[in-house]
């Protein structure tokens, strides 16, 4: 077994999932993933299923019964985890705007400069985004400037979902209790790790916008993360959020 578990979310990622899990195993460093899809119309966990056959030892797969959330997703990934013996465990898109070869950076950032969580980020250094729309990066930008001030957190990138967590972090984080499943899901990760104290740094990635497949951004899941912001940060402040 390997120590590192990469969890990749998948809804209807057909045209992105097969060539994405060939680029991960062919690192020189050894990722297990799974995959957590969500029932996926167009059959993306059967070509998971193929694909088993060829990565039998590395390749895993949990179908849940239909669409979700992106939080709960990585919960059922990160719980599937936690029953196993990984020490690193990472959340990663499966449609490339996340580049592998970045799985290996934030790895050793947990690894050999011992940090606990290991962030992707899209802002340390400057902006680092491919393929967005001008407004989509300045709502991006200052939606992660956003959290920025009002949680306190030393963190650039707060909505990145490109991330390298040690086990314990997650062992000491109740993920029973977490409460949002959409773009908030993300913040409120980060928010935890660091109410927690544990040592977080920000490795510079670019991101480069899915070229394939549809985004599953929306007005809700941006409405989720700025009430939600608010919402954690006012019962941090009153000792009533539970980590």
């Amino acid at each position: 077994m390997s120590k590192a578990l990469v969890v990749i979310p998948t809804y209807n990622e057909i045209e992105n999932i097969e060539r994405l899990l060939r680029n991960v195993f062919s690192l020189q460093r050894k990722f297990e993933v799974l995959v957590v899809d969500d029932n996926s119309p167009d059959l993306t966990h059967l070509k998971v299923k193929d694909l088993q056959e060829e990565f039998s030892e590395n390749l895993h797969l949990l179908v849940r019964k239909g669409k979700s959330g992106l939080g709960t997703a990585y919960i059922e990934g990160f719980k599937w985890a936690l029953a196993r013996k990984y020490e690193y465990i990472f959340e990663m898109d499966a449609d490339f705007s996340h580049n592998p070869n970045d799985l290996i950076r934030l790895y050793n950032a947990c690894d050999k400069q011992e940090f606990d969580v290991a962030i992707g980020s899209r802002y340390v250094k400057g902006v680092n985004v491919v393929n967005w729309p001008m407004s989509r990066v300045l709502l991006s930008w200052m939606a992660s400037k956003f959290v920025r001030f009002i949680t306190q957190m030393p963190i650039f990138d707060t909505t990145a979902g490109f991330v390298c967590y040690r086990r314990k972090v997650l062992e000491t984080i109740n993920l029973d209790k977490i409460q949002f499943i959409g773009y908030a899901f993300q913040i409120e990760m980060k928010f935890k790790a660091y109410l927690s104290q544990f040592k977080i740094i920000e490795v510079p990635v670019i991101f480069t916008d899915r070229t394939k497949g549809e985004s599953k951004m929306s007005g809700g899941i941006i409405k989720e993360a700025v009430f939600g912001v608010l919402s954690m940060k006012f019962k941090s402040l009153f000792n009533r959020y539970e980590i």
